[in-house]
């Protein structure tokens, strides 16, 4: 099944449109073997007619599925572990000193795709900070795609998901095995509240936060879609609050707003006094 150019134009609007997400003409292999998938599941017989069908009936659903199949949902345990020993020994060390009295936390993984950047927090927080277990802890993760965020909910990964990144103590501590998979526990699982956000739509009502995870989601948007979701994380961050981007990522010539805050071979960013 070969997806054509003037489909490729289509799916790559839409995708656009409903996303933000920039397909370049150097996605079309990768749109092609993904729309495959979908259109397998769906019983479509094939990418014209999938095409086809997303043109004569845009209020079906199939749309959302396919911008779904298009975003990326790679993740892992305790990813690019430096920002996560940024959290442990700097950044809720020093939000416990400052929230002492309130005795809350409020933290958004903007991007959680399948679970893992938010459990990985909630695991730290439970190993390394055991004063928390009193306090009113909100761990709001979100993601575009409704399909990943049902594995979320369930916390229920292979042994490979498992493999990747996750010590082994951690392992035995807060999953059970369930068959060939294994889940955490549910007083780690309700600990995160799981939402789907589109973050070039509407926001729902969130309390001003103390910590902002949008790890590699930046990368995909064009310059002015970043300068954008900044200008509205900016506006919910508390201002003694942090904000963490991916590797790659960065608020330099974006929104000036911000400042780096560097730690070992990481960071993050704060806002500047004012």
């Amino acid at each position: 099944m070969a997806l054509s150019q003037a489909d490729f134009e289509y799916v790559r609007a839409l995708v656009l449109r409903r996303s933000a997400i920039v397909l370049e003409n150097e996605k079309l292999y990768l749109a092609e073997t993904r729309l495959q998938a979908l259109a397998r599941r769906e019983g479509i017989d094939s990418l014209e007619t999938l095409v086809g069908r997303l043109r004569t009936a845009p209020h079906s659903g199939l749309q959302q599925k396919v911008v779904e199949a298009m975003t990326t949902n790679e993740t892992s345990f305790f990813r690019d572990i430096q920002p996560f020993e940024m959290l442990k020994q700097v950044v809720v060390p020093e939000l416990m000193k400052r929230r002492a009295t309130e005795r809350q936390l409020h933290v958004w993984c903007a991007a959680s795709s399948t679970g893992q950047e938010p459990y990985s927090l909630a695991m730290l927080l439970r190993e390394h900070f055991p004063a928390l277990a009193s306090w009113k802890v909100c761990i709001t993760a979100s993601d575009l795609s409704t399909e990943v965020l049902e594995k979320a909910r369930q916390g229920r990964y292979s042994q490979l998901e498992v493999n990747r990144g996750l010590p082994a103590q951690l392992l035995v501590r807060y999953f059970q095995r369930q068959g060939v998979e294994w889940q955490l526990k549910e007083d780690i699982r309700k600990l995160i509240d799981y939402r789907q956000i589109n973050l070039i739509e509407a926001w729902p009502a969130l309390p001003p936060l103390d910590v902002i995870l949008i790890r590699n989601v930046l990368i995909y948007f064009d310059v002015e879609t970043k300068r954008q979701i900044l200008g509205k994380m900016r506006r919910l961050l508390r201002p003694d609050g942090y904000l963490f981007l991916g590797g790659a990522e960065t608020t330099l010539n974006l929104d000036d707003s911000f400042e780096r805050v560097e730690f070992q071979r990481a960071g993050c960013y704060k806002l500047r006094k004012k």
